[in-house]
């Protein structure tokens, strides 16, 4: 718990206008903006365990926009764009770090992709450019460039303004802004049921009692299908371990966020000195919120081709987030099946680069009760209809 918290742990009432299910950054962010952009204030945001206890603490850390398709490019650009007056909105310090994120290519595919990629992101107004290997190194010094190397650096594309922010700091800050417009926060109140009458949502059951509700907002990563099964929808989601580890504290020497798919890792540095690495997701579906030691002795691997200099860096701890991921590896958002039940689910690795601008589209899409036209594409019925928007392998490693 933060020392200087400034939001208050309430104690639920029999009723809300809108009841949030999952008090990450999504849940967070959607009720903030509900409070401010939409003065619905009467809002509960549920937590099972404590305040952004979950992904929300386990998390890449990493910002940016710089997907492929139009749909995902929407979103997120909007997201980076709140994220860039979001310190000064809050009046909180996020640590948001613009460093550049870096993704990698080693091959003539890679190339290919990432340089469409860039040019994707030009229409769409997303800052991009494309990188030789000398331009590689003048951004990040540290990266191997060698041809000689096992997977040579042939390239990559780089997005300024993306970066880095302190995933617990933007947790307390949405917080504290959202409890001083008047939101209650209950922590230790696992959701167990949604009632479900005449094809509306009207409550949810928990350990601590029912809650009615006008609205009922799920936005739990990695559990949000579990929960929609007790109102009769069954989501395509598949939930997977994301592992990821940090190191012990070093001197400041890695300037940017460096992505390579090809030997699947990423690696930032944080404000504090420790290395930030990820890989990819647990091919098995489980809820442990721990890493396997298979996959992160790959990254590790991994990470000393890219980065020699790492090679006497200790591993500090290792983790598993818990993402649930659609079949096209894009976000559900939007209306359910049931009458004022809301979905926004399925965000794989992508969901805090989202986090405002998610919560602001959210937040419209309950206030409305029509999808915000930038989440639009991302309805439940997009299965149905096959209006993917598949950004599996098409944006580079998906963090």
């Amino acid at each position: 718990m933060h020392p200087d918290r400034l939001w208050r742990s309430a104690e639920p009432r029999k009723s809300y206008e809108v009841v949030i299910v999952g008090a990450g950054g999504h849940g967070l962010a959607t009720a903030y903006y509900l409070a401010k952009n939409h003065g619905i204030t009467d809002v509960a945001v549920l937590e099972r365990g404590w305040l952004a206890g979950g992904n929300m603490a386990r998390n890449t850390t990493i910002i940016r926009s710089n997907y492929l398709w139009d749909e995902s490019a929407g979103i997120y650009e909007h997201a980076l764009k709140l994220w860039e007056g979001l310190e000064e909105d809050l009046g909180y310090p996020l640590l948001f770090s613009q460093r550049g994120v870096l993704n990698l290519a080693h091959s003539l595919q890679d190339v290919r992709d990432g340089v469409r990629r860039v040019e994707a992101n030009r229409v769409n107004g997303v800052d991009a450019e494309w990188l030789d290997p000398a331009g590689v190194k003048e951004v990040c010094p540290i990266v191997e460039v060698s041809p000689e190397v096992r997977y040579p650096v042939l390239g990559a594309t780089y997005q300024p303004r993306a970066g880095i922010a302190k995933h617990d700091n933007v947790a307390w800050a949405l917080a504290t802004a959202a409890s001083a417009l008047g939101v209650d926060f209950i922590e230790h109140c696992e959701v167990t049921g949604i009632e479900v009458s005449g094809g509306r949502a009207v409550a949810v059951d928990t350990v601590r009692g029912r809650i009615a509700a006008n609205r009922i907002a799920l936005s739990a990563a990695g559990h949000t299908s579990v929960v929609a099964a007790t109102a009769g929808i069954d989501l395509p989601l598949q939930t997977h371990p994301l592992q990821a580890l940090v190191s012990e504290l070093l001197e400041p020497v890695h300037p940017t966020v460096v992505m390579s798919n090809a030997v699947h890792v990423y690696v930032s540095q944080a404000h504090k000195g420790e290395l930030v690495m990820g890989a990819g997701i647990d091919a098995a579906n489980s809820y442990r919120r721990r890493g396997a030691f298979h996959i992160i002795e790959r990254q590790m691997a991994a990470a000393l081709e890219l980065f020699p200099v790492f090679a006497r860096a200790h591993v500090l701890r290792t983790w598993g987030g818990i993402v649930d991921v659609s079949p096209d590896a894009s976000p559900v958002i939007g209306l359910s099946p049931v009458e004022n039940l809301y979905l926004n689910c399925g965000w794989g690795t992508g969901g805090f680069k989202a986090t405002p601008g998610v919560g602001w589209c959210y937040a419209h899409t309950i206030a409305h009760d029509e999808p915000h036209p930038l989440v639009a594409p991302f309805t439940l019925d997009r299965f149905t209809t096959g209006a993917l928007v598949d950004e599996h392998g098409a944006a580079a490693v998906a963090h």
